[in-house]
């Protein structure tokens, strides 16, 4: 069974938002409502419990006689975003009943039937994906169409992406794929061009890569982001060092206690 994952290119993106259709209309999510953000034409906002993808408006300043894809600078920009399916995993180390698990795809799951929501794996995400649905208290997610792969299909999102701004594949050959890609977009001029992995940090890699221009932070993209477990050895031995300290005290405290008089 191949490790999968999704390539989503922001320089071909239309913004069209048709990957966010297919995932509702897929999963049968509920709508988000249509009240106006007042962020660009972006009435989504962000990602969450009821909006597993979502295509993210970048406007900068504009420069007269620059726009588009020009080299020089991006004036308006699109991406899609979703959940980045990390190598190691916050959420599913977080949660206390096993309801997050890793799939034979390399996807991260939330199982729905076995979250009780604690929302442990909310405050866990390094990418701030995961949301409880405020309706039954469960966390919800890209489930990476885990459905679909198990029959050999591919996630909805990719399937209907008109401008194949959203590759899906085998990892290492999507890998391979995004550096030809960028290698091209910096011989025609965009010279800023960028792979986002995240490889370099305790998340250890995404199943989600996103060529990008400029700041990642743009594309809500943190540029070090990290697993909070990692800090679970530190915090132990500081706890451990306290509680140390707070016995000393106390038996130093009782060992050096005048004896009191009985008379």
């Amino acid at each position: 069974m191949s490790v999968t994952a999704f390539l989503t290119d922001s320089t071909l993106c239309i913004g069209c938002k048709a990957c966010e259709v297919a995932c509702k209309e897929w999963n049968h999510v509920s709508e988000d409502g249509y009240d106006w953000s007042g962020y660009s034409y972006d009435n989504t906002s962000a990602l969450g419990a009821s909006t597993w993808r979502h295509v993210k408006f970048i406007e900068e300043t504009p420069v007269p006689g620059l726009g588009g894809n020009a080299s020089e600078q991006t004036s308006w920009g699109f991406s899609s975003d979703v959940c980045k399916h990390c190598e190691v995993a916050g959420c599913l180390e977080a949660c206390p009943t096993g309801a997050i698990v890793r799939t034979e795809f390399g996807g991260v799951f939330i199982q729905p039937d076995v979250c009780n929501g604690c929302a442990y794996c909310v405050v866990a995400c390094p990418f701030g994906v995961v949301a409880k649905n405020h309706g039954d208290g469960r966390a919800f997610k890209c489930t990476f169409c885990y459905d679909r792969q198990k029959v050999g299909l591919a996630p909805a999102c990719a399937t209907t992406c008109p401008t194949e701004s959203i590759k899906f594949g085998e990892i290492s050959q999507l890998r391979g794929e995004a550096q030809q890609r960028i290698q091209v977009l910096r011989q025609r001029g965009l010279e800023d061009a960028t792979l986002y992995d995240a490889t370099h940090t305790s998340v250890g890699g995404i199943h989600a890569m996103f060529i990008v221009r400029g700041d990642v932070r743009a594309y809500n993209l943190p540029p070090n982001p990290e697993v909070p477990t990692r800090y679970l050895k530190k915090g132990w031995m500081s706890a451990a060092i306290a509680a140390g300290l707070l016995l000393g005290g106390t038996v130093l405290a009782f060992l050096t206690q005048p004896a009191t008089d009985a008379r």
